[in-house]
């Protein structure tokens, strides 16, 4: 199945917290806990997408974005490759987006991580990719 390109983002406050969304997915029937993420708008550079999805589905502007990397989500399925992104510095500027209105902000401490993903509180594959990844990032750093 042919997917645009998409975003994953792993945004860090500055009390060293990781904002994440709780939004319901239709197709599971169910509200997931879930790293914020979009669809890259033909023309628009992934580094433009992190800001604006992130300020749709948090209400965060960040001053500083870095690419960490990027993964398939489902290749066996679909095309659909996400540009996995670091956002701190991040400032209150909310966007409006039509479907955020049922979108919640959910701030985790970084060392909740791990056991949010290995009790399945965090079950979705770019979530669960993208916040590993970032651990992994920032044990070399």
């Amino acid at each position: 199945m042919e997917h645009g390109d998409c975003v994953a983002i792993i945004a860090i406050d500055d009390e060293d917290n990781v904002l994440l969304v709780n939004q319901f997915r239709k197709p599971v029937e169910k509200r997931l806990l879930e790293i914020p993420a979009g669809g890259i708008e033909p023309g628009e550079e992934p580094a433009d997408c992190v800001r604006r999805e992130l300020r749709e589905e948090t209400g965060f502007l960040p001053r500083r974005v870095e690419r960490l990397g990027g993964f398939y989500s489902a290749p066996g399925y679909c095309t659909e490759y996400l540009h996995l992104y670091l956002a701190t510095e991040l400032v209150p500027s909310p966007l409006q987006a039509e479907d955020s209105e049922s979108i919640r902000l959910v701030r985790v401490r970084l060392s909740e991580v791990p056991g949010l993903i290995t009790s399945g509180s965090i079950c979705d594959a770019k979530s669960i990719a993208g916040l590993l990844a970032f651990l992994e990032y920032r044990k070399q750093g």
